[in-house]
């Protein structure tokens, strides 16, 4: 069982329960993906293999390479590349994902607009505002949901920042909300650690308003003042390896181009 299968079966389990969808369709986007192609990439371009089911378009797509071999059953060009940039590259083209097809527990149909609705989740940036704070203290009353979904988000965000830590703050005016400051991000992830901190939220199915962003320096007064009272979150270290050539789709900032 993969993670995917473990989520399309939670979700399949209570069809109702809305914060078991976005749960799915979070795995999806952090997941990598295998898409079978129609002819080998050429550049940054592919050409996704698509098939009419139910008079629709859909690409094949799978979580395991292995899959995708047993669904084919012969060899084929494939294209891995992260949950995000499938969506994104696909997004308004009138395309659906055939996702893992008669190969595991989680087949199942990806309708476009499914398809176009992560997109635009996943495309959405949080406003930047400016606002002073006055006080900062324990965290309380945000949902488990929220926790548990920050702390599998900041995993994935290995050497963007040292740590993070959430607290509850209280703002000039007396506005009162929750804050997650970065510690050390590294110089231009400040808008990827703000991203992930939103669909945090976003996928947890709560407000963005519940949760400011900021960043500072751990040599900063305020974090010596968030470690005394702050839920610490530590990001992994980056893993180190061999230069290897950029597959088409590897990285989720520049998707390949459909042809």
């Amino acid at each position: 069982m993969t993670d995917l299968d473990t989520a399309h079966a939670a979700m399949e389990a209570a069809p109702d329960d809305d914060a078991l969808r976005l749960r799915f369709y979070e795995r999806l986007a952090d997941s990598e993906l295998f898409m079978l192609l129609g002819a080998d990439p050429v550049d940054d371009k592919i050409e996704p293999s698509l098939f009419d089911i139910e008079d629709r378009k859909f690409a094949l797509v799978f979580d395991r390479e292995e899959r995708l071999a047993d669904f084919v059953g012969r060899a084929a060009p494939y294209a891995g590349l992260p949950g995000r940039a499938l969506v994104q590259m696909l997004t308004g083209q009138g395309i659906g994902l055939a996702f893992n097809l008669e190969v595991a527990p989680s087949a199942m149909l990806i309708p476009t607009e499914a398809v176009d609705w992560l997109a635009a989740i996943l495309q959405h940036a949080p406003d930047e505002t400016e606002a002073r704070l006055q006080e900062i203290a324990a965290p309380t009353g945000l949902p488990e949901a929220v926790i548990t979904g920050l702390d599998r988000k900041l995993a994935i965000a290995a050497g963007l920042a040292k740590w993070a830590y959430l607290a509850a703050a209280t703002y000039d005016g007396g506005m009162k909300g929750h804050v997650l400051a970065f510690v050390d991000a590294q110089e231009g992830a400040e808008k990827a650690l703000a991203n992930a901190a939103g669909e945090a939220l976003t996928f947890s199915g709560i407000e963005a308003g519940t949760m400011d962003v900021l960043f500072c320096r751990s040599s900063d007064p305020l974090a010596a003042r968030l470690a005394k009272v702050g839920l610490r979150f530590d990001l992994p270290e980056p893993v180190k390896a061999r230069p290897m050539p950029i597959a088409p789709g590897s990285d989720p900032d520049k998707p390949p181009k459909l042809r």
